[in-house]
């Protein structure tokens, strides 16, 4: 018999704030997190603009002499672990540490430590590498120190899916603890890719938004005028537990995680196919999962990324899964105000989609002027909306054609 798994922290850290709800009342402000890049010197690059995380001192949360020990990636998992950890009243004691368990997702993971290491290797050889530039970069490591840190001695481990990564890590600790793997589950991801080699590669594919004049209306899923997506850093993280384990400590429940589903393209390494099929089956497994008809969907919380083709074939796949539910259905982009978080969009917009359920209210998509006829969905334009959601759906889709959706509900007795 399967377990119900229930969320009772959300932590977030962000271009829109450095907490869970200084982050989700700039959501709701429609506020965008796109401006200058500052954490380094942008001459002669195509694109001079992110979504950086701003105001982020490690102090708060690492002691100093451990912080060299980690990638920028780590130190908002172990941030944004601490929010959510705090939100569900949870210390994880010894007596429920071997069943606690961290799985966290990054796509690109370390690239900050990566580009400084080599740096140094080329200016002072070998000997000049740290001894700490392998665990302060490889992807696991979030988990890695996050687990240490809180002393969690359940399942361990760690997804490096593009884009679906920390979306791949919340379904996946969904199951461990529906599977009686686990009791409670620390995660979501983490990402810090906001580097001369993460901002140049992506450039280089022509995949980012070149707006520079105007960073704040870059960001513009769905809209007609989108030319890309803006880079965004941060992390999103989650406490899930099993239901009775959350009942008998006298949790507050935020939510109900009911359904994941997964699937893969087999297309093309970045672009869906003009079917849209992976984004199809990937909805509607994960409804299959939850047991929920597409017509008790009430929000998407979309991928979005304001890229061309994949708002249009996102589009196009809700139509296909919700056909004419769909027509009712709203759908937003909140990377339209963070970025895009990358591997740790998934655990962003998975917390975001609780704190929706908790409040009864769906962040807008900002910057969508312009309707573009391929887009033609509710997108919940450029204002929060106040609505009594009880069922909402959270998408990721990744390069190679990896795909996760998440199902949460209201929860109820």
């Amino acid at each position: 018999m399967t377990r119900r798994v229930v969320v009772t922290g959300v932590g977030l850290v962000s271009a829109l704030g450095v907490g869970t709800e200084e982050t989700w009342q700039n959501l709701l402000a429609g506020r965008s997190g796109a401006a200058p890049i500052t954490h380094f010197d942008t001459t002669g690059f195509p694109v001079t603009f992110a979504a950086e995380v701003k105001g982020f001192d490690p102090l708060r949360f690492i002691e100093k002499k451990e912080i060299k020990k980690m990638g920028l990636f780590i130190q908002f998992a172990i941030a944004a672990s601490g929010f959510a950890l705090e939100q569900a009243g949870l210390k994880v004691t010894p007596e429920i540490a071997p069943r606690t368990g961290v799985y966290i997702g990054s796509g690109i993971g370390g690239f900050d430590v990566i580009e400084r290491e080599h740096t140094a290797l080329m200016q002072g050889g070998p000997r000049r590498i740290s001894p700490f530039f392998i665990p302060a970069s490889i992807v696991n490591l979030a988990s890695g120190f996050v687990s240490i840190r809180h002393g969690a001695k359940g399942p361990n481990s760690a997804t490096c899916t593009a884009c679906s990564s920390s979306a791949h890590a919340v379904g996946d600790s969904f199951r461990l603890i529906a599977r009686s793997d686990a009791d409670v589950m620390i995660c979501g991801g983490a990402e810090a890719a906001i580097t001369p080699m993460g901002v140049g590669g992506f450039a280089a594919m022509r995949a980012l938004s070149t707006r520079n004049d105007a960073p704040e209306k870059a960001s513009r899923p769905f809209d007609r005028d989108r030319d890309g997506f803006v880079i965004g850093e941060g992390a999103g993280m989650l406490i899930l537990e099993e239901l009775e384990f959350a009942r008998r400590r006298g949790a507050k429940i935020l939510a109900e995680l009911t359904g994941y589903g997964m699937s893969g393209d087999a297309y093309h390494i970045t672009q869906p196919s003009e079917d849209a099929d992976g984004a199809v089956r990937v909805m509607q497994n994960a409804l299959g999962d939850a047991q929920v008809r597409p017509e008790q969907v009430e929000y998407i919380n979309a991928h979005g990324t304001s890229t061309a083709i994949n708002d249009r074939l996102e589009t196009l796949a809700i139509k296909k899964v919700f056909g004419e539910h769909a027509r009712k259905l709203p759908v937003s982009s909140t990377k339209s105000m963070t970025g895009h978080l990358l591997g740790g969009a998934g655990g962003l917009e998975a917390g975001i989609c609780v704190l929706a359920l908790r409040d009864k209210i769906i962040p807008p998509t900002i910057n969508y002027e312009n309707p573009d006829p391929d887009c033609d969905l509710d997108y919940v334009p450029n204002q929060s909306r106040k609505s009594e959601i009880n069922v909402v759906l959270s998408n990721s889709f990744g390069f190679g054609g990896t795909n996760a959706a998440l199902v949460l509900k209201r929860y109820t007795e």
